[in-house]
């Protein structure tokens, strides 16, 4: 069955340009108009990928995708304003894979949304022959797609379990922001390596008691992260 994308774009002419764009490449497309209308629909819908404009009445994209991050790691790509980098780092921060600026080409945005969900389950393929990973207490289940401290549940978007995933599939290795945006977001990504600190930042945020003096998922000056081999 092709992948359900959701479209949230208040601006009708914009979602019927988007929906057309991604209905001629063979996806099923559902939009929504609005931040409410947005929730509604995903969680009726439950699509495989979500297109979300940041500026949006009722309820703003930013809110919107925080909703969405509560309860599942669904691929979203924010659309936002040209050069609002403001717009993107916050983006990322709470939790969306990608961005895409206005204004943008229809074929930029498919490759994009190609991509994304491509890498939605690389991490899971890749390391197939492994079901699960433990760093100390932490517990990365592959076939699951869960992570719990302790015996506890964390709960991570996808973009952060899959980099978790990553450096735990190698213990003691240090990975350069190059290497994981190779890794996870993939060699056709053309966005900025700051998404790979942004997204290291949450999971210490989610996972050691002290994200200053981090436990798990370690700092190696100058060259990048890695987890600890013990």
């Amino acid at each position: 069955m092709p992948a359900h994308i959701l479209v949230v774009e208040d601006e009708e002419p914009i979602a019927n340009i988007l929906r057309f764009a991604l209905e001629r490449e063979g996806y099923r497309v559902s939009c929504a108009y609005d931040g409410a209308e947005a929730l509604e629909r995903w969680r009726a819908l439950q699509p495989d990928l979500i297109l979300l404009d940041v500026m949006l009445p009722e309820v703003d994209g930013f809110d919107v995708l925080r909703a969405i991050r509560q309860a599942s790691g669904v691929p979203v790509i924010i659309l936002t304003a040209k050069d609002d980098e403001v717009d993107k780092v916050l983006g990322l921060e709470l939790g969306a894979d990608d961005y895409v600026t206005k204004p943008f080409s229809t074929r930029e945005l498919v490759a994009r949304v190609k991509a994304n969900l491509r890498r939605a389950s690389d991490v899971l393929r890749e390391h197939r022959e492994n079901e699960r990973y433990v760093v100390q207490d932490l517990v990365i289940d592959l076939a699951e797609y869960t992570v719990t401290k302790g015996g506890q549940p964390i709960p991570l978007t996808h973009r952060e379990f899959q980099v978790l995933a990553v450096l735990a599939a190698h213990p003691g290795r240090v990975f350069t922001r190059d290497q994981l945006v190779d890794q996870v977001w993939g060699t056709d990504y053309v966005g900025d390596t700051r998404a790979v600190d942004v997204t290291i930042r949450r999971l210490r945020e989610k996972l050691e008691p002290d994200p200053s003096q981090p436990r798990y998922v370690l700092t190696r000056r100058g060259v990048g992260y890695y987890v600890r081999n013990e």
